[in-house]
């Protein structure tokens, strides 16, 4: 018996297409909807990255910056989201890089209060002291071993583990195959295991 043929899947429209639309025709209140929109996500995956407040706010205001410099080249081949998550692993890639080479800059420059920080990964509260300082103990750890992975492989992490983006959507991001990805994160989860040995049972 013939089957139906089955009907062409739509294409995907990107929600934030009429956004925009109405920010390339020069609509600095759309734009503004659109950092409103972004700027939760892309600060938590910035501030994964360089653990520092400081140095976020700062990517932050030149990754929209640059956004807003570049917005009429944007012709819509990938989703906007895709678009600006580019532009802002691309610089804080740089920017690690930059850093690294300053020689002064150590596990010092880390944000003191970073276990507090709403934007970090959250693993739970409990009034009891003990149960709270083996919590902070484990934040801090996670932290170092995070900053101990090389810019690529913390870029791959976060957006996958901590912002759930999938392995399709961070080869696009990154601009590497889906198996270069996979492959990130397979030696970047073997090597948090292994900083993170005494927490795991």
């Amino acid at each position: 018996m013939p089957t139906e043929p089955q009907p062409e899947p739509l294409p995907k429209v990107d929600p934030d297409q009429e956004l925009v639309r109405r920010a390339q025709e020069g609509s600095t209140q759309a734009f503004d909807e659109l950092v409103v929109k972004f700027s939760p996500r892309l600060y938590g995956m910035v501030y994964h990255m360089t653990s520092n407040k400081e140095d976020t706010h700062d990517l932050l205001q030149e990754i929209f910056a640059k956004a807003y410099r570049s917005l009429k080249r944007f012709r819509g081949k990938s989703s906007f989201y895709t678009w600006i998550y580019s532009i802002a692993t691309n610089m804080t890639l740089n920017f690690l890089k930059k850093r690294k080479r300053r020689v002064a800059w150590s596990l010092d420059d880390v944000d003191s209060g970073i276990q507090n920080d709403e934007a970090m990964v959250d693993i739970g509260h409990s009034a009891n002291p003990r149960h709270q300082s083996n919590v902070h103990e484990l934040q801090k750890k996670l932290n170092e071993a995070m900053l101990s992975l090389s810019e690529d492989h913390r870029a791959a992490v976060t957006m996958f583990d901590i912002q759930g983006i999938s392995h399709s959507e961070i080869s696009k991001i990154l601009k590497v195959s889906e198996g270069t990805v996979r492959s990130r994160l397979f030696y970047a989860h073997k090597q948090l295991q292994g900083h993170l040995q005494e927490f795991i049972r």
